[in-house]
């Protein structure tokens, strides 16, 4: 996959710098990102606007130099075992890491904030420049997406959209006995439900650390991920970020699910948050900016009176989080949809997800995920909203 490092050799030259340097594992975006190359031990990477050259162990070396993106180095090149017998081992790894940096023409570098202090430490020692990237050059490559990382979304998408249509049928399965949700003669509980959502990720290539199954009072926490027994009339929050294993990319889903028949109360909350996305996604669009779509969907919640973060910074009830975020290689990046966001581009892809929230009722939430285009958006969920079972 060719990626646009035009502005990232703009930066390097105003700094004066060589290159750009990242020395973390696969799980890393930025490390994902410039070396197009996933292990599950910390590597060294160094970007130039020449080339992208990698550094591994004689374990990695075989399939980074069939799947990296750039030149790879073993650590034996620059007889690395020699060096752990001298030095102790911080020491050796910088004069290794300095070593590598020397033979691709690199004396100073940016690296990101997340780049390991102790490793940043022994370069200096070795008369290596670090500068901190505190703009976040990498990352704001990184928001704007080229067309095959738009199609590793949406194809994770696809695989999202399976595993909640797996959810809402056990859901719709399940009998309610004195209020609870059963299921084979077992209370169904979040976390078998969770489980479901799993298995059928994996299915299709698909895997997920965690997920979000929160009914009731825990639906009224944005971020619980729900634990125990569903219960029957009451919301269901479920929501689903996964990682397609082979390309590493997320996609992202929310809907709000009720068995039997909503109150009042939830019913005009699930009302008022489909139109809050109707109108965030109105105002998505290249020009835009991110604080405008946060406020058009904060301008719903208000009109119909309940709070947002927007009118009241110190709510727990109402509105009480962003409209949404940029997804990619992680599931939260730039750009974001909050009073912060700023100018959106197309290329970016980015959730809508607005939601209400308290503990007498429980949650409400709605998430869509889509891509910028020159002219609008494109919703890549194609998954129906129905919350009554």
């Amino acid at each position: 996959m060719d990626i646009d490092t035009s502005s990232l050799d703009e930066y390097l030259d105003d700094e004066g710098l060589d290159g750009y340097a990242v020395f973390a594992d696969g799980d890393d975006s930025t490390q994902r990102y410039l070396s197009g190359f996933d292990a599950p031990d910390p590597f060294f990477t160094v970007y130039t606007p020449e080339q992208t050259a990698l550094l591994t162990s004689g374990l990695e070396y075989g399939r980074a130099s069939k799947e990296a993106r750039g030149t790879v180095d073993r650590t034996s090149d620059y007889d690395y075992q020699s060096l752990r017998e001298q030095y102790e081992s911080r020491v050796a790894r910088a004069k290794l890491q300095a070593a590598f940096l020397d033979a691709h023409g690199v004396d100073a570098v940016a690296v990101p904030e997340t780049f390991p202090v102790g490793a940043a430490d022994g370069l200096r020692e070795e008369g290596i420049a670090l500068a901190i990237d505190t703009d976040g050059v990498v990352d704001d490559i990184r928001a704007v997406k080229t067309d095959a990382e738009i199609e590793h979304v949406r194809e994770a998408t696809v695989a999202n959209e399976a595993s909640m249509q797996a959810c809402e049928d056990l859901l719709d399965a399940a009998e309610v006995r004195n209020g609870t949700l059963y299921y084979e003669d077992e209370p169904l509980t979040s976390e078998r439900v969770a489980t479901e959502i799993e298995v059928t990720l994996l299915e299709h290539g698909c895997a997920l650390d965690e997920t979000i199954v929160a009914c009731g009072v825990d639906a009224a926490d944005p971020h619980d991920r729900g634990s125990g027994p569903l219960e029957a009339g009451q919301p269901i929050i479920v929501d689903i970020f996964p990682r397609d294993k082979e390309t590493g990319y997320h996609s992202d889903m929310t809907r709000t699910f009720l068995k039997g028949e909503a109150s009042e109360t939830v019913r005009e909350w699930y009302e008022l948050t489909q139109a809050a996305k109707e109108a965030a996604f109105a105002a998505l669009e290249p020009g835009a900016t991110g604080a405008e779509v946060h406020a058009a969907a904060c301008e719903v919640y208000e009109d119909a009176g309940y709070p947002t973060l927007r009118q009241d910074p110190s709510t727990e009830t109402g509105f009480i989080h962003s409209t949404g975020h940029g997804i990619g290689l992680d599931v939260h990046e730039a750009p974001s949809l909050s009073p912060r966001g700023e100018e959106l581009e197309a290329g970016q892809i980015v959730t809508i997800e607005p939601g209400l929230y308290d503990p007498e009722h429980g949650g409400v939430r709605i998430e869509d995920i889509a891509v910028v285009t020159e002219d609008g958006y494109e919703n890549f969920t194609d998954y129906p909203e129905t919350l009554e079972l």
